[in-house]
């Protein structure tokens, strides 16, 4: 939806535009109350930029609100209903333990989704409990605000708040609550269960995200074939994006494919230490569906996914639906590559475009992978010109790499103070360290000290410093005989 008109918020301003929806797409829920809620981190430079009043949120009262023991003025607690694909299967799916509280209108006239996750069951929750545990909702707030720090978008973390609450998994844990903040939830697999409810639904559902997230389509020819191109290419912008920092998402299901173009879901993903294209961190990806080099294909498969379901839409010939999506979904591998080339050529200084630049690019990351480099940090040491800080140094190839990189750089135009601030600006200092976000975890779950993780929070909040004290967080682990793996605990 267009901005709306400004206010000078300093409470929830909520609109329920996505309850005005016919009644299928949800459930009117109530969050489950819990017994001692405590908040134990506390995102205020958000609750500032949504109009929030920083000091009522910290009271009993205000974490009473993200504890869901209490709805506030002009909420209306919804479950979203959706489907998805899931690791290629498609099954009806819906928030099993997350409820919308509304959408908050910011000062600045923005609209954004505020959703608690753990906070009980709701009529999607098949066999579930609707709870989640501490470990993930606090790893869902690191992550997803290291990957705005990052400037890739994403969904953000107001709030965790520990239950007082024990969950029985395999063992009992402490239970949680996050207040998760987005542009919005509405994702390929929304239309996908639209689909099965009938054209009038899915027309309902298309026009109301065109609304919300593109309203300048609505005078188009064809406002639906124009919305299925613009959400093609916010998503081939986003992957390109995650893998110009080697971030592996892990379950890349329909259901977790947004149509604002952000990330969500931030189960089993983690970063990429030493550069393997093949790399799988998620334990329940056993034949490496989501690895990180197919990110990008199936980034195109979930499109296709989605072009099915408008496809009543675009056309009422169904012939000529089917070409009209196949000619557009053609567009995806072009505008992914251009995405990711962009971002790789500002990795490594270039201000301009050279037809030598993708062969260079192949061959470094081709000597990277050999030599087991460390992704990150091999840009990071290029950025400096340290190139004794990577595993390559003096061998024969990474040499002669280098030569024609630096021959490269003298021939284009602007000055080398340009090139390497341009460098600076696309090479962070500081990813979070999978072993990094695990000992923050580790205290704050184990010991009930948020310290760790706050210290590890404040460096994550701007990566591209590069200051002193991000260099120890640069560091990388030692050396482990197991693989480090990931679990879908959110």
């Amino acid at each position: 939806m267009a901005k709306e008109k400004q206010t000078l918020a300093t409470e929830w301003n909520f609109d329920n535009s996505y309850a005005r929806l016919p009644d299928m797409f949800f459930s009117k829920v109530t969050p489950t109350p819990v017994n001692s809620p405590e908040l134990v981190v506390f995102n205020k430079q958000l609750a500032e930029q949504l109009g929030l009043d920083v000091e009522k949120l910290e009271t009993e009262a205000g974490v009473e609100v993200l504890a869901g023991n209490k709805v506030p003025e002009g909420s209306l607690p919804i479950a979203q209903a959706y489907a998805g694909h899931q690791f290629g299967h498609f099954t009806m799916l819906g928030d099993g333990r997350a409820v919308l509280l509304g959408e908050q209108i910011t000062p600045s006239g923005e609209r954004k989704d505020i959703q608690l996750k753990g906070s009980g069951r709701t009529p999607y929750s098949r066999a579930g409990d609707g709870r989640a545990t501490l470990g993930p909702m606090l790893r869902e707030y690191i992550i997803s605000e290291a990957m705005h720090g990052l400037g890739v978008p994403t969904n953000r973390s107001l709030a965790v708040v520990k239950t007082g609450e024990p969950v029985i998994r395999e063992i009992e844990l402490p239970g949680a609550i996050v207040t998760r903040v987005a542009d919005s939830h509405l994702r390929i697999g929304t239309f996908e269960f639209a689909r099965g409810q009938g054209e009038e639904e899915l027309r309902a559902l298309t026009d109301y995200a065109i609304e919300r997230h593109y309203p300048e389509l609505k005078t188009e020819e064809n406002k639906y074939v124009a919305f299925y191109r613009k959400v093609l290419n916010r998503q081939a912008a986003l992957i390109a994006k995650w893998q110009l920092i080697g971030f592996i998402h892990g379950v890349m299901n329909t259901d977790n494919m947004t149509i604002s173009g952000e990330t969500i879901d931030y189960g089993p993903c983690a970063f990429m230490d030493e550069y393997d294209p093949e790399t799988v961190f998620s334990s329940i990806d056993i034949r490496g569906r989501y690895a990180y080099q197919n990110q990008p294909p199936i980034g195109k498969w979930n499109l296709a996914r989605f072009a099915e379901t408008l496809l009543p839409l675009f056309h009422e010939d169904q012939d000529e639906a089917v070409e009209i999506a196949q000619d557009a979904i053609k567009e995806y591998d072009e505008l992914y590559y251009s995405h990711w080339l962009k971002g790789m050529r500002a990795k490594l200084g270039f201000l301009d475009e050279k037809s030598q630049d993708e062969p260079l690019i192949d061959d470094l990351l081709g000597i990277m992978q050999k030599h087991k480099a460390d992704f990150t940090n091999t840009f990071r040491a290029l950025t400096f010109d340290k190139p004794e800080n990577t595993p390559m140094y003096e061998t024969m190839e990474f040499t002669n790499w280098y030569e024609q990189w630096k021959k490269r750089l003298e021939r284009q135009e602007g000055s080398k103070e340009s090139s390497r601030e341009l460098m600076k600006k696309s090479n962070p200092a500081v990813i979070p360290r999978n072993h990094r976000v695990e000992e923050a975890l580790e205290a704050a779950v184990s010991h009930e000290d948020y310290c760790v993780m706050e210290r590890l929070l404040n460096v994550l909040s701007d990566p591209y410093a590069h200051s002193s004290d991000q260099e120890e967080y640069a560091k990388l682990p030692e050396p482990s005989d197991r693989p480090y793996q990931t679990f879908c605990g959110t």
